[in-house]
C-alpha cells in the first residue's frame, strides 16, 4: 500500500506508526489563579481552522484499509460490569462552581462502534477518543474489585478488603475523586471506610486526588494506610520541580490545553481524555512496597508485590491479588504503546527493564492471572488473554529497545534508525500497541538516547548553530524567504508535509515576523495534526499551529507544585531548586555564605554562592556566615509557597535573622523568577 501524498509513506511506514509519538506534570495554580493544564478551551480568536486536504485523506485511508475496524472487543470490555454512572452530560465542579472535569464538550464524538472518523482525524486515534469516553463505576472481579473509569486522566481501582476499600490510584484532583466516592461508589457497593489508599506510582495523576477521599486526621490516628513503592516521594516531589516551568509549558502543548474540543481540535490525550484541573493533593506515606515477593495484607486482603522501578515512572510496582486472582499492572501494561520518552520532558525510560517486568510478572503470576487491570483504559479478562496481552507489550517494549541497538552497533544514527524501524505486523495490528500516547519513532529515538546520548557521532553535530542564526543561513543559502516559501508552498500541495515543516521552521526562526511563512508553517502542522494517530503529536502540531496563527495566549501563571508537594519537599531539593533559579551572570564574583537552622526538624545547613554556583553542607554552620537564619519548616513553607516572605516573617517573629540582612537581599537578587509562557513556536 503506497500513499500517492507525496510523503512516500509504505503500507510498512503505517505499521511502524510512522505518523505518530507522559504523565505528566500537571499545574496548580497559584492562590486564587485558575489552573492553566485544564482550563477551559481558549475562544478562539476567530481564525478557523482549515479542512483536511487530498493529501490527508489519502494518509488517513491508510489507517482505516490497514487496521482491523472490524474487532469491537475493546469495546466490550471497556463498557463489561457496568453498575452506574454519572448522568450526562459529565461536568464535575469545585467548591466555586468551576468545571474541573467536564465530558459535555466531548459529545461530538458520539458512541458507534463503527469508523466514522471525520476527515481531520485519524481514524485510529478517533476509535481510542471513542473508548476513553466510556465511563462509570465498573464491576472488574465479582463481589471484590471495581474500577471508576472515564472521570480523570488516569483510572481509580477500588477493592473489597474484610470491613472496608483499598482504593488503587485515587486520580488527579480530589474533585474528580470526592464525586466519584459519593456519587457512585457508596450508593452501589456500600458506606465503608477505606482502610488504604495505594499509589501505584509517582505520577501525579495517581494520587493528586487523595485529599477528596481521606482526611489527614484519619492517616495520623492509623485508620487509613498510605502506601507507595519506595522512593515514591522524592520521585514525585523531584519530577514537579527541578525542570518543573519547562515541563508544564509543554504539557500545555501535549495535553492540548489552549484548543477548543472538537473534530478539528483536541479529541484525546491518549491515556485518557485529559486531565482534571481541580485541587491537587500528596498524603505521605506510611507503609511501602520496598522489594519484589513481598506480600502486604491490608485489612485481611493480601497483595504479592513485584517492584518495577524506572519503568514508565521512577518510582512504581505492580502486584497480584490471590483472592481475586487479579493483576493490577500499574501503567506498564496499558492499552497503547506508552512513552519511552514523554513529549513533556523526562527523563528517558528503559524499555530493556520494561519488557523484564513483564515477563517476570508472567513467570510469577501468569499461570494464576484471570483479570488483568491498570492504571488506565479497560481490564482484560481471561487466562489467555490476559497473558498474551502482557507477552504482546513485553515485546513490544523489548524489540524497540533491542532493535534500536542492533542499528546503533551497525553504525546507523538516532534519526535514521527513527525513520526506518518497523513493528512486526503482529504487533502493529494489534490496538494495545498502537501509537495513541507513546509512538515508535520517539521511542526509538529515546533508547538510543538512553544508550547512548544525543550525540550521534556525526562530527557536524558537536556544535551546530542555535536555531536562530542556522535559520538565517539556511534561508540564505537558499535564495531568500521568498523563494523558500515558493519552493515550500509546491511540496505543500503534494502533501510533502515533514519537509514543508523542516524547511519552513528555519524562515520562522529567521524572522518571526514573517507573515507568509508562519501562515504555511501553521497550515502544515494542521494536516499533520490532523493525520497524527498519537494524541499528543496531534495536541502537539495543533497548538503549535495555533500559537502561529494568534500568539501566545496567556492564561494565569501556573505554579508546579502544590501545597502538599511543597511541605513534602527535602529542604536539600529546595536548595537545589534555588540553584536552578541562580543567574550565573549576575552571581558572577559574588561570594555569600547563609546558614539556616529549622527548630522542628532540627535541620542546619551552610550555604554559598560561588564561581556563579550554589553549594551546601548538611549538618554545617559556618562561623564566618554573611547572615544567619533561624525558622521552623512550617515558616518556610510558607515563603517557599509565597504566603509570606522572610522579611515578614523576622518582623513578626517567626524568624530570627543575624548578621547583614542586605546579603539576604542581595542572594534574593540573584535568582530567576521562571516565565511561563516562553515562545515555543518562534524565536
Amino acid at each position: 500500500m503506497t500513499s500517492s501524498n507525496g510523503n512516500g509513506i509504505s503500507r510498512a511506514d503505517f505499521l511502524r506508526g510512522v505518523a505518530s509519538a507522559g504523565l505528566a506534570v500537571t499545574f496548580v495554580a497559584k492562590p486564587g489563579q485558575a489552573s492553566a493544564q485544564d482550563a477551559p478551551p481558549v475562544p478562539q480568536s476567530g481564525i478557523k481552522p482549515k479542512p483536511a486536504t487530498q493529501a490527508t485523506l489519502e494518509y488517513n485511508a491508510m489507517y482505516r484499509n490497514g487496521l482491523p475496524f472490524d474487532d469491537v472487543q475493546d469495546f466490550v470490555d471497556s463498557r463489561k460490569g457496568l453498575l452506574a454512572a454519572l448522568p450526562d452530560p459529565v461536568i464535575i465542579k469545585n467548591a466555586d462552581g468551576a468545571a474541573v472535569w467536564d465530558l459535555s464538550v466531548y459529545q461530538f464524538l458520539g458512541n458507534s462502534e463503527t469508523d466514522d472518523a471525520p476527515d481531520t482525524v485519524n481514524p485510529s486515534l478517533w476509535r481510542m477518543a471513542k473508548l476513553n469516553m466510556i465511563h462509570g463505576l465498573f464491576e472488574v472481579v465479582a463481589d471484590g474489585v471495581y474500577q471508576a473509569r472515564g472521570y480523570d486522566l488516569s483510572v481509580m481501582s477500588i477493592l473489597k478488603t474484610d470491613t472496608g476499600y483499598l482504593v488503587i490510584d485515587p486520580l488527579v484532583s480530589s474533585e474528580t475523586a470526592a464525586a466519584v466516592w459519593k456519587e457512585l461508589v457508596i450508593p452501589k457497593l456500600g458506606d465503608k471506610p477505606i482502610v488504604a489508599v495505594l499509589y501505584t506510582h509517582s505520577h501525579v495523576d495517581h494520587y493528586g486526588g487523595v485529599r477528596g477521599l481521606v482526611s489527614q486526621a484519619d492517616i495520623d490516628a492509623g485508620k487509613v494506610k498510605i502506601i507507595a513503592p519506595a522512593d515514591f516521594t522524592e520521585a514525585a516531589v523531584g519530577e514537579n520541580i527541578i525542570a518543573g516551568n519547562a515541563m508544564s509549558r509543554r504539557a500545555s502543548y501535549m495535553y492540548g490545553n489552549l484548543l477548543s474540543r472538537g473534530a478539528q481540535g483536541q479529541v484525546d490525550g491518549g491515556l485518557g481524555k485529559s486531565t482534571s484541573s481541580g485541587e491537587i493533593g500528596l498524603a505521605l506515606p506510611t507503609d511501602w512496597a520496598t522489594e519484589t515477593g513481598q506480600k502486604i495484607v491490608i485489612d485481611g486482603l493480601e497483595l504479592q508485590v513485584l517492584m518495577a522501578p524506572n519503568s514508565e515512572a521512577p518510582s512504581e510496582f505492580m502486584f497480584y491479588i490471590p483472592k481475586y486472582k487479579a493483576f493490577c499492572a500499574a501503567e506498564d501494561a496499558c492499552h497503547t504503546l506508552h512513552n519511552l520518552y514523554t513529549l513533556r520532558g523526562a527523563k528517558v525510560r528503559d524499555g530493556l527493564l520494561w519488557s523484564k517486568y513483564l515477563q517476570q510478572a508472567l513467570d510469577m503470576f501468569g499461570g494464576e492471572m484471570e483479570v488483568l487491570f491498570a492504571s488506565h483504559h479497560w481490564p482484560t479478562w481471561g487466562n489467555e488473554r490476559v497473558v498474551t496481552h502482557i507477552k504482546k507489550q513485553r515485546d513490544l517494549f523489548r524489540y524497540l529497545h533491542d532493535q534500536v541497538m542492533r542499528m546503533a552497533n551497525s553504525g546507523m544514527t538516532p534519526k535514521e534508525i527513527g525513520e526506518v524501524i518497523r513493528l512486526p505486523e503482529e504487533l502493529a495490528t494489534t490496538w494495545a500497541c498502537r501509537s495513541y500516547y507513546g509512538t515508535v519513532y520517539h521511542d526509538a529515538v529515546a533508547q538510543y538516547n538512553l544508550r547512548l546520548g544525543f550525540f550521534d557521532g556525526v562530527p557536524s553535530n558537536l556544535h551546530q548553530l542555535p536555531p536562530t542564526e542556522a535559520g538565517r543561513r539556511y534561508v540564505d543559502f537558499m535564495g531568500g524567504a521568498d523563494n523558500v516559501l515558493r519552493q515550500a508552498k509546491v511540496s505543500f500541495d503534494k502533501g510533502d508535509y515533514r519537509w514543508v515543516a523542516e524547511v519552513v521552521n528555519h524562515v520562522v526562526f529567521a524572522d518571526a515576523n514573517n507573515v507568509a511563512a508562519k501562515q504555511l508553517l501553521a497550515d502544515t502542522y494542521e494536516q499533520l495534526g490532523y493525520q497524527a494517530e498519537s494524541g499528543p503529536w496531534r495536541n502537539f502540531y495543533l497548538t503549535g499551529a495555533r500559537e502561529l496563527r494568534e500568539g501566545v495566549t496567556e492564561l494565569p501563571t501556573p505554579n508546579t507544585a502544590s501545597p502538599d508537594t511543597i511541605k513534602a519537599m527535602p529542604l536539600e531539593m529546595f536548595f537545589d531548586f534555588l540553584g536552578v533559579r541562580l543567574n550565573g551572570d549576575r552571581a558572577a564574583g559574588k561570594i555569600i555564605t547563609i546558614n539556616m537552622e529549622l527548630t522542628d526538624t532540627k535541620e542546619k545547613y551552610a550555604v554559598g554562592v560561588e564561581n556563579s554556583a550554589i553549594h551546601y553542607s548538611k549538618d554545617k554552620s559556618d562561623p564566618n556566615a554573611d547572615v544567619s537564619i533561624v525558622t521552623t519548616r512550617a515558616d518556610l513553607n510558607d515563603v517557599m509557597l509565597g504566603i509570606s516572605t522572610m522579611e515578614k516573617q523576622v518582623v513578626e517573629g517567626k524568624a530570627k535573622l543575624t548578621g547583614d540582612p542586605k546579603k539576604l537581599s542581595e542572594f534574593v537578587g540573584l535568582l530567576d523568577n521562571f516565565e511561563f509562557w516562553f515562545n515555543i513556536v518562534t524565536a
